[in-house]
């Protein structure tokens, strides 16, 4: 009994350390990388590298006598630790931009190599050591208890380790962790010492399971849909349903839970959730192609959801097809490179291939084709059709639901939610009578995902109004009957234009003239002279350059090249038309900024500097911390005005820019303004406006006395760092769950 929790305890430490180190890196490279959904996607690549590795070595020494494995996995072990306390990899930015894609992987790669790939072998080997004893039982238990241990890690980082410790002392903390683990892998050998291991004969004698290739490949295939489908669901969220700050944490989280319930022969959940999937993935998987801007938390709700059922009724036929325990690393080792193929192909492939997230869609579709061929009724039986009668009732039903199909599309058109819903159950119901029929019921779900919303998305990519970069998915709309042009970048508003020629240069959105930026930038002449310089955080579509006046110099500061080409391209045209010399610098602003303040002449700082690099909801928290900040005022003038663009759905950024205020010797005032969404072009916003020295501010606030600016309200506690930050505190709960105004 001791014996069996050593083991439990074991990888229940290795699997929390596993997931606990995956954010606490994030956290360490957010300054370089940025907080872009495609950031996480490939670190999650590199960890699912990693983990191919640590298995294929486990999978490797499992034929070695037992003492012989435990020898050099702590060899291993030791040695790795030999790279602690984690640091992050002193790896240059890439010379261009498009390489992102293999940058971020190796810089992860680099900083955590050795000990995640030493850590992430202790599973599967922990596994064979403990089927050493025969009289120990069936040792695929313990998966589950190490998915419940990665569960335990992934929830630790935001909920208890980042909102108390710097990142200094976090890694120091997971370092003790480690040292931990050595101790209790080498106790683990130790109640082993002795226990006979296969010999390779005995592996490959006649009385050995055979495993052939068409077993490997649907192992390959139920680890790899479910790996790619949980990055999918994190980016299919951010990019077209709602990006809410820790979002990532859910689906990850809802993938590990599933291999608890998947591979424990005797959970209830986990039998009734698989015979119930092909039901939910009906339903819920109709709303895969949704595009529109549908920032519904039930919509969210209802991804998740289909996410944890598909996952665990596909792990489950994973458990069931799982060899005996002397196979159990090849098993394994397979498994991992499943994870690994759709991690590729979501995090490195999809990007390349689609110019929206079509991976999540077509993922859904192969996870449908792979849940067990069955009826949740043999109603057909019950009736009893011949084999002919079953082909025509299904063809009928298939028809039906695609009559339905086409009038849900009609419908959401028309934007009746009560028929859409009705339509979709209709249509649902459809593919429920015709489980049994594989091909039939993944056509069903095909033109549900048409009628709900596939249309539309499918429309825009023929029309190639979208463009997908590293960063993010972009969708240019006309809407010539109201005499405007929109870029949409994934839920939010990025920018629009006026296309009539007298009004094409008007600002609009969060920018327009009675906007704290608006106002800032109108009477920046007044206040700082006809020969200011402006820097500009974030390009969008370039409209604050129309607030230039003739002698000013502006720069902005862009990190997509994509974003870029709408300029320059001049699909909008507020830079060619009102500022066409301006300075454009590509990369991260935070590092392109610093790099270009080493420059500055004391006479060439900003008279004014716009921050707006926050894309949707989540914002990146490496541009609001002291350091950035610090940069900020460095390359600000005396008597220059910091403009910071913070209107959040979810996070309510202005404590901590009050915070930020006083940390830097500076006063501010809010300015905020909710008219009506698109009265005239405008939206609400909220902006900061900061001095150094009070005189600008009073000017600006004279000269715009109509304008009701409001004080910043008292600071945060503690301002954030690079070292210590957590949004937790800023959350706006309401907003999130759906309750705010």
């Amino acid at each position: 009994m001791r014996a069996r929790a050593l083991f439990v305890a074991t990888i229940l430490t290795g699997s929390f350390l596993l997931f606990l180190v995956q954010p606490l890196v994030a956290r360490l490279a957010l300054p370089q990388l940025g907080g872009a959904p495609a950031v996480w996607n490939s670190a999650m690549l590199v960890y699912q590298a990693l983990l191919l590795a640590g298995y294929a070595y486990a999978h490797a020494i499992a034929r070695l006598a037992l003492k012989r494995q435990a020898i050099i996995h702590l060899i291993v072990l030791v040695v790795a630790g030999l790279t602690l306390p984690i640091g992050l990899a002193d790896l240059a930015p890439p010379a261009s931009q498009g390489l992102e894609a293999l940058w971020v992987p190796l810089l992860f790669a680099l900083t955590i190599g050795p000990v995640f790939f030493a850590v992430s072998a202790q599973a599967p080997l922990m596994q064979r050591w403990y089927a050493a004893n025969p009289e120990a039982g069936d040792p695929y238990w313990l998966y589950a208890a190490s998915n419940l241990g990665s569960f335990a890690g992934l929830l630790a980082y935001p909920l208890f380790l980042e909102p108390n410790l710097p990142l200094g002392s976090q890694s120091w903390a997971w370092s003790a962790g480690y040292v931990l683990l050595i101790a209790l892998v080498a106790a683990a050998a130790w109640t082993r010492r002795g226990a006979p291991v296969e010999s390779d004969a005995a592996l490959s004698d006649e009385n050995a399971e055979p495993i052939g290739w068409r077993r490997i490949a649907l192992w390959l295939a139920l680890s790899a849909v479910p790996s790619g489908l949980m990055l999918s669901t994190t980016t299919h969220l951010t990019t077209d349903i709602v990006a809410m700050p820790l979002l990532w944490v859910i689906p990850l989280g809802l993938y590990l839970l599933s291999f608890v319930f998947a591979f424990n022969e005797r959970s209830a959940l986990g039998y009734t959730l698989a015979r119930v999937a092909p039901v939910i993935v009906l339903l819920a998987g109709g709303m895969a192609m949704v595009s529109q801007n549908a920032a519904s938390l039930s919509i969210g709700l209802a991804t998740v959801l289909m996410l944890f059922v598909l996952a665990t009724a596909l792990h489950r036929r994973l458990y069931f097809e799982r060899p005996s325990p002397r196979r159990l690393t090849l098993f394994y080792l397979v498994m991992s490179a499943g994870g690994a193929l759709g991690g590729v192909f979501t995090a490195l492939v999809a990007p390349l291939l689609f110019d929206w997230v079509w991976e999540h869609p077509v993922l859904v579709l192969a996870a449908a084709a792979l849940l067990p061929d069955r009826p949740l009724i043999a109603w057909m039986d019950r009736l009893g059709l011949t084999g002919r009668q079953k082909r025509i009732m299904v063809a009928t039903l298939l028809a039906a639901a695609a009559g339905i199909s086409v009038l849900v599309n009609r419908w959401v058109m028309l934007q009746d939610d009560t028929l859409v819903l009705l339509g979709m159950l209709a249509a649902a119901a459809c593919g429920v009578l015709v489980l049994g029929h594989r091909r039939a019921m993944v056509a069903v779900l095909f033109v549900l995902m048409l009628g709900r919303g596939g249309y539309q998305t499918l429309e825009t990519s023929l029309e190639g109004s979208r463009d997908r970069s590293y960063f993010g998915v972009y969708t240019v709309r006309d809407l010539p009957e109201e005499g405007k042009r929109s870029l949409i970048s994934g839920t939010t508003l990025h920018g629009l234009q006026f296309t009539e020629p007298d009004k094409r240069r008007e600002p609009t959105t969060y920018y327009g003239r009675d906007s704290g930026v608006g106002a800032a930038l109108s009477q920046l002449p007044a206040i700082a002279g006809p020969g200011a310089r402006v820097g500009v955080v974030g390009l969008g579509v370039g409209t604050v350059a129309c607030y230039r006046t003739p002698g000013q110099h502006w720069d902005f500061f862009e990190i997509d090249r994509t974003v870029l080409s709408y300029s320059g391209e001049e699909t909008f045209t507020f830079l060619s038309d009102c500022a066409p010399d301006a300075g454009i610098h590509l990369g991260d602003a935070r590092i392109v900024l610093d790099r270009f303040r080493e420059r500055m002449r004391p006479e060439d700082r900003f008279d004014a500097l716009v921050i707006d690099a926050f894309s949707s909801d989540a914002i990146p928290l490496h541009l609001v911390t002291d350091e950035a900040f610090d940069i900020y005022r460095r390359t600000l003038a005396d008597g220059g005005l910091l403009l910071i663009h913070i209107s959040n759905r979810f996070i309510d950024l202005s404590p901590m820019m009050a915070a930020m205020a006083e940390r830097h010797g500076m006063i501010g005032v809010l300015r905020s303004r909710q008219d009506p969404p698109f009265a005239d072009g405008i939206s609400p916003s909220l902006w900061v406006v900061m001095a150094p020295d009070p005189k600008p501010l009073a000017a600006l606030l004279s000269a715009r006395p109509d304008l009701a600016w409001h004080r910043l309200p008292p600071p945060a506690e503690a301002v954030w760092t690079d070292d210590f930050a957590s949004i937790l505190p800023f959350i706006q709960w309401q907003n999130v769950l759906g309750r705010g105004p």
